[in-house]
């Protein structure tokens, strides 16, 4: 965790802001605002990133994904006073801002408003766009939260308006902080109340050490995209089937790509798929570039909710799967298995993925695997061998042939 100290914030004492280094696909952020007394007044902690849909010159539309801010200012975060309520204000890049709005009610704050404002005007960002200058959305949100309760959604909030939709998790804030001290009393989003609720399946019977977990059917194939500034960047196509040993229990559990949200990020020598939904907070394939000529899986990265309400955790930044060249998209109709950790495997059906150079949105010519290469494997190996027994027949026929006509010439 960076820290840095900033200028006091009129009406609000010093900001301290602590930049949480997280996921390239997301700006991870966490703040203490105090008052003049140096005492916490609000504590935030959230991960955000933008996905706006905006009309291009030539009259299509094309969306982008702002998700790497860069360097923020806090400009207008206050505590608040008696006329108005608590703030968290924050600017970047060229002409981009985010607030968010509390306001107190008796027992209760309110997340009242948040309001997103982008600039058209930047040419990286929006090189095409038809309509030039700051557009702003705002959304009243109204989660209402007992005073003295922290605020928690780590599940993925979205709010979508006007062509713009706001991604948010890992979310963690109280205004109106009491006494300087954040609360450990946490009130959570429907959710998370949803997942942590869950009570757990109790056997009648006590289990054996390991358990095997019974056949799942085949997950169904989904569909899943980056875009950035220049258009799409990453493509993928992929049934996901999750294998998991939590507390020696092993369960199977199929991705159902109509109940999950995808996000990510594309850079030159790597790109990022998030996959998320009610009970997984992040599940990431990191692709990276080898040999300045091929691309493979490097990392994967989950975090999931159990049925019992325990978080389910694991990374791997060292895989070595998919490899294809540059240019091209990697294939495996079969199923494959991307083994991350001894308790955490992932099977891919029909998968299709390539997170470099997209040409128009569409995949490039493919390079099958290893599984699918087999099939040809078979044929070419009985023609092989039948090719070879071909020639055995021929040589004994010309080697007989051969000793019969020797056999007349000794007369």
């Amino acid at each position: 965790m960076v820290c840095f100290r900033l200028a006091p914030v009129p009406g609000s004492g010093l900001l301290l802001l602590c930049l949480v280094l997280g996921a390239v696909s997301s700006y991870a952020l966490e703040l203490n605002l105090t008052d003049s007394e140096n005492a916490t007044c609000l504590y935030a902690k959230w991960q955000m990133n933008f996905t706006i849909r905006y009309e291009t010159t030539d009259k299509h539309n094309k969306t982008v994904t702002i998700s790497d801010l860069g360097p923020a200012t806090y400009s207008g975060s206050s505590c608040g006073d008696d006329q108005n309520g608590p703030k968290i204000a924050v600017q970047f890049g060229s002409g981009f801002s985010w607030t968010v709005n509390f306001t107190e009610e008796k027992s209760f704050y309110s997340i009242d408003s948040i309001s997103f404002s982008y600039n058209t005007n930047d040419n990286t960002t929006f090189p095409d766009a038809k309509e030039k200058g700051v557009f702003t959305v705002s959304d009243h949100v109204a989660f209402r939260v007992p005073l003295n309760d922290i605020f928690r959604c780590n599940s993925l909030l979205t709010l979508g308006k006007n062509d713009v939709v706001q991604h948010y998790w890992d979310v963690h804030v109280q205004a109106f902080v009491q006494n300087g001290t954040v609360s450990t009393k946490e009130f959570l989003c429907d959710k998370d109340k949803t997942l942590t609720t869950v009570l757990p399946i109790v056997p009648t019977t006590v289990p054996s050490p390991t358990t095997t977990p019974s056949p799942k059917e085949k997950p169904e194939v989904g569909s899943y995209s980056v875009v950035n500034s220049n258009g799409t960047c990453l493509l993928a196509t992929m049934g996901l089937q999750l294998n998991i040993t939590h507390d020696k229990v092993a369960s199977v559990i199929n991705i159902n790509p109509n109940t999950t949200n995808f996000t990510g990020s594309c850079h030159p020598q790597t790109a990022l798929l998030r996959l998320s939904s009610s009970s997984i907070k992040y599940l990431d394939f990191v692709f990276a570039v080898k040999n300045e000529n091929r691309f493979y899986l490097k990392e994967v990265n989950v975090s999931m909710y159990l049925v019992n309400g325990s978080v389910f955790s694991i990374a791997n930044n060292n895989l070595s799967y998919w490899d294809a060249p540059l240019g091209s998209s990697y294939m495996c109709n079969k199923e494959q298995t991307v083994s991350v950790s001894g308790a955490f495997q992932i099977n891919t059906f029909d998968l299709r993925v390539q997170p470099f150079n997209v040409m128009e949105g569409k995949y490039s010519t493919a390079q099958d695997c290893s599984a699918d290469d087999d099939n040809f494997l078979v044929p070419i190996a009985v023609g092989a061998a039948l090719a070879g027994v071909l020639i055995l027949v021929l040589l004994a026929y010309f080697i007989g042939l051969k000793r019969h006509h020797a056999g007349y010439e000794q007369f």
